[in-house]
């Protein structure tokens, strides 16, 4: 529990990755409260749609047993018989309010989050099993909510069906003496005001549980600042490893550009902050930039173009414009085409003059 952050220290909003996380752990805010409305709803629509239905069904079943008692065999094949016609409004009367319970169940997981498909709630953990545990959960503060609200509910939701059945009193003294259609009118009656009720005190019953239960797991799931600055390194890679690999390709991208400066056609500088070597031969549509650097560099290229006879061109403007504007393994820009012509055309001249001399 010392390596739990302490809840103060979680003051940062959760973050989309951890929300994901705790969806796919099934941590999700859920209210019990809300299940149960749902469930109360669900046995109100089957109790004022199907209840006279099923009974009507049930009576006139029981009613022909009944009134043929003393023809029915008792034995083997007539027993059968004698439960083919019941079996089949038992099992509808059990079969469908199941199937009606269990939709609205789904459903009333449904509108509070989306799908849910995980296992982590029902793998085995020491936690669930330890008495320790048990004993913090049993009398934890979320505990002592639980029973508060299960309390209110009940008394709540008692005290409803008590002022309904005292205001009915009178009907349910005189109801025994009804003829037995009238008597399933009247129940049907009183069941849908107690239903009806009850779904209005579970209503706000659910209501504040729900938001109760969003605000709590929120709550859980805010992070501390070092939770949000781990997630990050996490999520996007320690910075001070970044800064290494940036670091790496960036030495490795030098050394390459520094083994094309013997092959440049002219390096053109701005001394001495400025450098720019340049490779062209006929094949080529435009001068390509080999090399190019400030400063330091820029005094590594033209030491290496000067140990390498790589004519250097002193050209300030020139080679201030294409540092900016051009970067390695790129062609010259059309503006700038011109100047460039004239330096290349200088150097070929310079070249020819020097092969001729040789000969």
């Amino acid at each position: 529990m010392a390596d739990q952050p302490d809840k103060s220290e979680k003051t940062e909003e959760p973050t989309e990755h951890k929300l994901e996380e705790a969806h796919k752990k099934g941590d999700v805010a859920k209210s019990q409260e809300v299940t149960t409305w749902f469930m109360i709803l669900a046995s109100a629509l089957m109790f004022s749609i199907m209840a006279p239905f099923v009974a009507i069904n049930l009576m006139g079943q029981l009613k022909v047993i009944i009134g043929s008692a003393d023809q029915f065999q008792m034995q083997g094949a007539g027993i059968r018989v004698l439960f083919d016609g019941l079996a089949g409004t038992v099992l509808v009367t059990i079969l469908v309010p199941l199937a009606l319970m269990a939709l609205f169940a789904v459903a009333a997981n449904l509108i509070q989050h989306k799908p849910v498909w995980s296992f982590e709630p029902i793998v085995p953990k020491f936690s669930k099993i330890s008495p320790l545990a048990g004993a913090k959960r049993m009398f934890s503060s979320q505990s002592l909510v639980n029973f508060s609200k299960g309390v209110l509910n009940l008394s709540a939701v008692g005290g409803v069906i008590f002022i309904i059945m005292w205001a009915e009193r009178d009907r349910l003294e005189t109801m025994m003496t009804l003829d037995p259609w009238l008597i399933l009118g009247n129940f049907q009656i009183l069941g849908i005001k107690v239903f009806v009720a009850t779904l209005a005190i579970v209503t706000i019953v659910a209501v504040s549980d729900f938001m109760y239960q969003r605000h709590q797991w929120w709550e859980k799931q805010k992070m501390t600042i070092k939770e949000v600055r781990d997630e990050h390194k996490s999520m996007e890679g320690d910075p001070q490893i970044k800064q290494k690999i940036r670091q790496i390709r960036s030495e490795k991208s030098r050394k390459r550009m520094m083994a094309a400066v013997p092959e440049a056609t002219v390096v053109i500088t701005n001394p001495p902050h400025f450098a720019v070597a340049l490779k062209y031969d006929k094949d080529m549509n435009a001068p390509i930039c080999v090399a190019k650097g400030a400063d330091a560099v820029a005094f590594r290229i033209r030491t290496l173009a000067g140990e390498n006879d790589v004519p250097i061109v002193e050209n300030p403007p020139l080679a201030r414009a294409l540092f900016a504007s051009v970067e390695l393994d790129e062609t010259v820009p059309t503006e700038h085409f011109r100047a460039v012509a004239q330096v290349i055309g200088y150097v070929m001249q310079l070249k020819n003059k020097s092969t001729w001399r040789s000969q």
